[in-house]
């Protein structure tokens, strides 16, 4: 039986379904902050910010990488357009400590011609994989 306090969570990626559950709550970052998402929340969209995703089925709590996408909201479903999402199974750490520091020096140099938006996105998708991994 369906638990009455649930929604239906949909992520979707340029190359798979990654996740289509009942859900009791979902948190990610957004471009505004950080949100957490209940069952009956009103209707809007959103513009993610890299960083965790958090899942919560009753007991169980599932996380992974999120880097850049949208998200839409209506009272029984929440359905995230996701350009990368990754488990922490999938991450490989090695390359995104490696990817972490390639981006601190590149912002710690700011030489002419890096394109300081981009390496700041690159820290940011880094550290969210490091800390999907870590938690």
């Amino acid at each position: 039986m369906a638990d009455d306090r649930n929604f239906t969570l949909k992520i979707i990626t340029p190359d798979r379904v990654f996740y289509e559950e009942e859900v009791s709550m979902v948190e990610f970052n957004t471009i505004e902050g950080e949100v957490g998402i209940y069952k009956d929340h009103i209707p809007m969209t959103m513009i993610i910010a890299p960083g965790i995703l958090t899942i919560t089925n009753g007991e169980e709590v599932s996380e992974a990488a999120l880097h850049a996408g949208f998200a839409e909201v209506l009272p029984d479903q929440v359905t995230i357009l996701a350009e990368i999402i990754e488990w922490s199974a999938e991450i490989d750490l090695e390359r995104a400590e490696e990817s972490k520091h390639r981006a601190e020096e590149r912002i710690k140099e700011h030489a002419p011609g890096t394109d300081m938006k981009r390496a700041e996105l690159s820290l940011k998708r880094a550290v969210a994989r490091i800390e999907a991994v870590n938690k």
